[in-house]
C-alpha cells in the first residue's frame, strides 16, 4: 500500500477511535462512579452492562430533534458541531507511536492549543444562540471560565517547551527518553492538568452546566443529536487532554520493551482518565468566583514561577 493509502487508513482510524472511545468511557464513568459510590451502576442492558451506551445511542437517535423557535437557528445548529470537529482536529498531531501520526507539525503544541481555544465558541455560541437565560448565563460562564484557564494552559507547558526546545510533539516525546517532564515539570503538569479539567468542563469544574443552578447551562435548548454532539464532544476533549498529558508530561509511547509503544500509550492516558473521573466522585464544585480567583491568584503566579525557574536552568545548562 502506499504512503497516501496508509496515511488516509490511518486518519480514519484516528477519526473513528475518539469516537468509539467516548461511548466505551460512558459506561466505563458510571461502573467506576459507582464502585467508588458503593452501589451497582449499569448492569442490565448486555453483560456488565456493557450495551448501556449503545442503549443511549439509540435514545438519542430516536428523540425528537428539536429547534426552539425563539432560537438563531444557523448558530444554534452550527454550535454542537464545532466542538466535536476541533476535538478531532486536535488528535491530528497526536503522536500515538514511533512512526503512528497523521501529521507531524513542527508547530503541533501550537496547533493543538489553537483547536482548543476554537472549541470554546461552540459552547458561548449554543448559549448566544438558544435565547435562553440559563443557557445565556452558562455561556457567559464558559467564556469566563475559558478566558481564565487558556492563560495557564499556555503558560503551564512553556517550560516543556523550553526544555525540549521545540512544539513539535514527536520531538517533546523523544526528549523525555532520560526522564518524563512530569518529574522536572511537576509543578507544569498539575497546572496543566488543573486548565484541562476546566477546559473540558469535567466536575468539579463543570460551572457552565451546574446543573442545581442553570438546569443544564449552555445546552439547555438541546435534544436529540445535537445534545449528543455536545456529550461525546465532552468525553472526547477528556480523551485528547489524557493523550495529551501523556505525551507531553509521561513519555508517550515511551516504556519497557515488552510491550509496543502503542500500547503503553494507550494504558498512561487510561490512568489518566481514570484520574478524570475519580474527581468527578470525590471533589465538590467550587463556586464560581472561588474557579475564578484559583486561576489568577494560584495558578498564575505558580504558573510564571515555573516558567522562571525552568528559563533559568536551561540558561545555565546552556552556558555551562
Amino acid at each position: 500500500m502506499s504512503e497516501f493509502g496508509s496515511t488516509v487508513l490511518f486518519s480514519l482510524a484516528v477519526v473513528h477511535a475518539p469516537l468509539l472511545t467516548a461511548a466505551f468511557l460512558i459506561w466505563l464513568e458510571r461502573r467506576l462512579l459507582g464502585l467508588w459510590q458503593d452501589r451497582l451502576g449499569p448492569n442490565r442492558v448486555g453483560p456488565f452492562g456493557l450495551l448501556q451506551p449503545v442503549a443511549d445511542i439509540v435514545k438519542i437517535f430516536t428523540k425528537q430533534d428539536w429547534i426552539p423557535p425563539f432560537a438563531d437557528r444557523g448558530v444554534f445548529v452550527i454550535a454542537p458541531v464545532i466542538v466535536v470537529t476541533t476535538v478531532l482536529m486536535g488528535f491530528a498531531v497526536v503522536p500515538f507511536g514511533p512512526e503512528l501520526w497523521v501529521i507531524d507539525l513542527n508547530v503541533g503544541l501550537l496547533y493543538f492549543l489553537a483547536m482548543m481555544a476554537i472549541g470554546a465558541y461552540s459552547v458561548v455560541l449554543g448559549g448566544w444562540a438558544s435565547n435562553s437565560k440559563y443557557s445565556l448565563l452558562g455561556a457567559l460562564r464558559s467564556a469566563a471560565q475559558v478566558i481564565t484557564y487558556e492563560v495557564f494552559l499556555g503558560l503551564s507547558l512553556l517550560g516543556v517547551v523550553a526544555m525540549a526546545g521545540t512544539f513539535n510533539l514527536r520531538e517533546i516525546v523523544e526528549a523525555q527518553r532520560g526522564v518524563w517532564n512530569i518529574v522536572p515539570q511537576f509543578l507544569g503538569f498539575f497546572i496543566f492538568f488543573m486548565a484541562g479539567l476546566a477546559e473540558t468542563h469535567r466536575l468539579p469544574f463543570d460551572i457552565p452546566e451546574a446543573e442545581a443552578e442553570l438546569v443544564a447551562g449552555f445546552h439547555s435548548e438541546y435534544s436529540g443529536m445535537k445534545f449528543g454532539m455536545f456529550f461525546v464532544g465532552e468525553y472526547m476533549g477528556i480523551v485528547l487532554v489524557a493523550a495529551m498529558t501523556t505525551v507531553l508530561f509521561l513519555g508517550g509511547w515511551l516504556g519497557p520493551a515488552f510491550l509496543p509503544g502503542l500500547v503503553w500509550f494507550a494504558l498512561k492516558s487510561f490512568v489518566v482518565i481514570t484520574v478524570f473521573i475519580l474527581l468527578r466522585a470525590s471533589v465538590p464544585r467550587p463556586r464560581f468566583d472561588q474557579l475564578i480567583s484559583y486561576g489568577w491568584k494560584l495558578l498564575l503566579p505558580l504558573a510564571l514561577a515555573n516558567l522562571i525557574v525552568t528559563g533559568g536552568i536551561v540558561l545555565w545548562r546552556a552556558g555551562a
